[in-house]
C-alpha cells in the first residue's frame, strides 16, 4: 500500500478499504456457514478429488472476454468476480483457505472459450470456474464441463432451454425475462406490433423464436419484421429504414456487444426519438455496461427488462455499489450481467461450506435450495434445476446512462427453463 510522508495511508485508499470490508462482511454473514468461520477442516477431507486446494488457499477460474467485440459487455462481470473473491478472502476465504484466481481470455472466440476452460480443469485443476456472456459460449464449454466434471457459474440472461449438473445459471432464463417483459410492453403500453432484432447467433435467435410465439400465440399481436447481424456489425442504416416503413409498436432488441453502440447511435441519426415511444423500444441485451460505450443521450427513452439496475434501492444494492465504485472508481457502471457475476462466487462459497468440501460432486448436491438474502437485487435462492429465483424489472434509460426502475414483480419469479410450448 502507498503511504502519505507521514507513513499513513491515504484516507481515499482506507476509505475504498472500509466499503469493500463492510460489504463483504454484509453479504458474508447472510452465507455464513455453519461451521463457523474460523474452523479449518484438514486439506484430506475437503478435497478428494484431487482439486488445487491446499491447507491455505483454493484456485478458481475466471474466463470471461477482456478483448474483441465481447470486452465491452464481460469486463464487468470480471471485475464483479475478483470484487466478491476479495471480500471473501478478506473474511477468512472458504473453509479458512483463500482464494487465488486464474483468469484466461475468451477473446470473444467460441472455440477460445473450450480450449481455456478445458486448461483451467485440466491443468489447473481449479475448483470452479466463473464465467461466460454470449449463449455460444456457454455451449462451446458445456461439454467440457461435463466431460471433466467442473462447476461453471454462468452469469448472464440467456434463452433457457438448458438445465445442466455442471453449471449453477445465476441469469435469468426466458421465462423470467422475455415473456414477463413482453407481458409488461402489451399491458401497460398497448402495444401490438413488433419488429425482432438480433446478433447472429444462438441467444438471439432462440429467445426472438420465444418472443416471436408469445407475442402470436399469447398475446395475439403480431410480428412485422425480424433481422440478424454479424457480431461485431456496424452497418444499421438498411434495416432502419425497414422499422420506419413497417412502423412497429415496439423495437424488441437483442443486439451484443460493441454493435450496440452504432446501431443506437444510427437510430438516434435517423430521427427515431425513443423518449416519444413512437416506435417503443425495448431491450434485453443492453445494460449500464453498454450504455456505457453507448451514451445515454443516444439511448435515452428505450426500456430494459432484467432483474437489475444499478439505480436498484435498497440497503443491499446501496453497499454493493459503494464497494464497487471505491475499487474501480467513480464513474464505473453496474449492469445485469455484472451483478449476477458478482453472484457467483458468493453462491459457490456458501455452497462449499454447506458441503463441508470443495469436491464438485458434493457441491453440486448441496447448491439447490443455497440462499443469499443480501444479494443486490434482493433475496435469491438456487432453484432444483439451476437457476435462481429472482424478480422482474423493467428499467427506463435516462441521459445519465442509469435506467430508472419503472415496473418490478410483486414476488420472486420461479426460474423454468423449459416453458411448455416455447420449444
Amino acid at each position: 500500500m502507498q503511504t502519505d510522508k507521514k507513513g499513513a495511508a491515504p484516507r481515499s485508499m482506507l476509505r475504498r478499504k472500509l466499503m469493500i470490508g463492510a460489504a463483504a462482511l454484509a453479504l458474508g454473514l447472510a452465507a455464513a456457514p455453519k461451521l463457523g468461520l474460523a474452523q479449518t477442516p484438514p486439506t484430506s477431507e475437503v478435497n478428494t478429488t484431487d482439486l488445487a486446494v491446499t491447507d491455505d488457499t483454493v484456485k478458481v477460474g475466471i474466463l470471461h472476454s477482456v478483448t474483441g467485440t465481447m470486452a465491452i459487455s464481460e469486463t464487468g462481470s470480471v471485475e464483479a468476480e475478483k470484487l466478491a473473491i476479495d471480500q471473501i478472502n478478506e473474511m477468512g476465504g472458504v473453509l479458512g483457505r483463500k482464494i487465488e484466481f486464474i483468469q484466461e481470455d475468451g477473446a470473444s472466440d467460441w472455440p477460445t472459450f473450450a480450449e481455456k476452460a478445458k486448461k483451467l480443469l485440466v491443468e489447473d485443476k481449479v475448483a470452479a470456474v466463473f464465467g461466460c456472456w454470449t449463449s455460444a459460449s456457454r455451449k462451446a464449454v458445456l461439454p467440457v464441463f461435463e466431460q471433466y466434471n467442473g462447476m461453471l457459474y454462468y452469469p448472464t440472461f440467456y434463452e433457457g432451454l438448458e438445465q445442466s449438473p455442471n453449471v449453477i445459471y445465476t441469469g435469468q432464463e426466458a421465462t423470467q425475462q422475455i415473456i414477463a417483459g413482453l407481458d409488461w410492453v402489451s399491458k401497460e403500453k398497448g402495444a401490438k406490433s413488433f419488429y425482432l432484432l438480433g446478433s447472429d447467433y444462438i441467444w438471439p435467435r432462440t429467445s426472438n423464436k420465444i418472443a416471436r410465439k408469445h407475442i402470436e400465440d399469447h398475446l395475439g399481436s403480431k410480428v412485422v419484421g425480424e433481422d440478424y447481424f454479424p457480431l461485431g456489425a456496424t452497418g444499421f442504416n438498411s434495416v432502419i429504414n425497414k422499422i420506419k416503413l413497417k412502423k412497429p409498436d415496439v423495437i424488441y432488441a437483442i443486439i451484443v456487444g460493441g454493435s450496440n453502440v452504432a446501431f443506437y447511435k444510427q437510430l438516434k441519426a435517423a430521427g427515431i426519438d425513443m423518449t416519444k415511444e413512437k416506435p417503443l423500444l425495448l431491450t434485453i441485451s443492453v445494460t449500464e455496461d453498454e450504455i456505457r460505450g453507448i451514451g445515454g443521450e443516444n439511448i435515452v427513452g428505450a426500456y430494459a427488462a432484467m432483474k437489475y439496475f444499478e439505480s436498484l434501492k435498497n440497503e443491499n444494492n446501496e453497499k454493493f455499489v459503494a464497494a464497487f465504485k471505491a475499487k474501480y472508481g467513480e464513474d464505473s457502471v453496474i449492469g445485469d450481467v455484472t451483478q449476477a457475476a458478482y453472484e457467483g462466487p458468493w453462491l459457490w462459497k456458501a455452497a462449499v461450506e454447506k458441503a463441508g468440501s470443495f469436491d464438485i460432486d458434493k457441491v453440486r448436491e448441496a447448491s439447490p435450495g443455497i440462499e443469499l438474502t443480501t444479494a443486490p437485487e434482493g433475496y435469491v435462492k438456487i432453484h432444483e434445476n439451476h437457476h435462481l429465483w429472482s424478480k422482474t424489472r423493467i428499467g427506463h434509460a435516462q441521459t445519465d446512462g442509469q435506467y430508472e426502475v419503472v415496473y418490478e414483480t410483486k414476488d420472486l419469479v420461479e426460474p423454468n427453463p423449459f416453458p411448455e410450448g416455447y420449444q
